[in-house]
């Protein structure tokens, strides 16, 4: 089969993400290729992202997701640009 990723906001406005084995696996691999040198990808139509999503929703009333972007975040690097999102200071190295 093909890869299938569905992302969207339901009618309550929750996130969820649906994927077959093939689209789970695309995923994963994107996911564990982050590193401190490639440090996002994109999630798109077939045309713009390198993880492709679907265009079809699996109810009337979700929102699809269409464009997206997965970020690798240090905390060395979101203490000295986020550090707001931090619980506690990162020590110095």
């Amino acid at each position: 089969m093909p890869a299938r990723i569905t992302v969207n906001l339901n009618g309550k406005g929750e996130f969820e993400m649906w994927l077959n084995p093939e689209g789970r696996d695309i995923l994963v691999k994107e996911l564990q290729g982050l590193s401190e040198t490639n440090d996002h990808f994109h999630l798109g139509p077939k045309t713009l992202g390198e993880v492709e999503v679907s265009n079809r929703p699996y109810r009337s009333d979700d929102k699809l997701l269409m464009h997206g972007k997965v970020l690798f975040r240090t905390d060395s690097w979101d203490a000295e640009f986020f550090p707001h999102v931090l619980d506690q200071p990162v020590p110095s190295r």
